[in-house]
């Protein structure tokens, strides 16, 4: 009872903070309540590209520009088998979650070299954005505390969602919204519809789906339907789920 109200009290306070070095602040000290000398909350994506991908870790000091110079934030391994992982797990579970190359062996070869031992990652999914994680790792020759996967849990959603507001996009919250049926017809097209195909889903004529369509563009100032989709998928407005599957036309 007394670790739950430790984790919990952690939660707390980093849902409270109000600047990203708080947070890297407190989630360095929940990480040594844990036994971990390092975290690492992140979005899974190619920083190299995505410089505005949230991040927020204490890793040694140059992984960071070897992890960005080999574009290695889309194939990570530690990524990669989160993202088939419903809840929390351990490092060592990676071999039975995903199948391992011979990079992905390099890949925690080298983090071994540089000090990082046991570890453990919780996934974070959240719709319309970049899958994301957060990970407790302990140095070389250490252990994490008993039941750190149940406490770092509830610290890392805390965490992973307070990041997530305080990187906020203003512009996602301020974009029009489309009607019902504009998303019907967008989440048709992002999946490869055509507009007679559109139509007979949805019971609608063609000059329908394409008034639809055109309005949907205008309200959002894109030009492409997969422009339009990407829109949508980045504001949360739609996720893959609402896209019906191809063969259904």
């Amino acid at each position: 009872m007394e670790m739950l109200k430790m984790a919990l009290a952690w939660a707390d306070r980093l849902a409270e903070a109000r600047s990203t070095d708080v947070l890297r602040d407190i989630m360095a000290e929940a990480g040594e309540w844990l036994g971990a000398r390092y975290f690492a909350l992140s979005q899974h994506a190619d920083f190299s590209r995505r410089p505005r991908a949230l991040r927020l870790h204490n890793y040694p000091e140059g992984w960071e520009t070897y992890y960005d110079a080999r574009s290695l934030g889309l194939c990570d391994p530690i990524h990669r088998a989160s993202q088939r992982r419903g809840r929390g797990f351990h490092w060592r579970e990676v071999p039975q979650i995903i199948r391992l190359d011979r990079a992905d062996r390099h890949m925690l070869l080298l983090g071994r070299q540089i000090g990082l031992g046991e570890g453990l990652t919780v996934p974070f999914h959240v719709p319309g954005e970049a899958r994301g994680s957060c990970s407790f790792v302990a140095e070389i020759g250490n252990d994490l505390a008993y039941g750190a996967l149940i406490w770092a849990e509830a610290i890392g959603a805390a965490a992973f969602e307070r990041l997530r507001l305080l990187h906020r996009d203003p512009t996602r919250e301020n974009l029009p919204r489309l009607s019902p049926r504009q998303l019907q017809c967008a989440a048709l097209a992002a999946r490869g519809y055509t507009n007679p195909q559109i139509a007979r889903y949805l019971g609608i004529s063609v000059q329908t789906v394409m008034d639809h369509l055109r309005e949907a563009f205008k309200r959002l100032e894109v030009e492409s339907r997969m422009e339009l989709a990407m829109v949508l998928l980045e504001a949360g407005d739609l996720c893959f789920d609402d896209v019906p599957p191809r063969c259904a036309a």
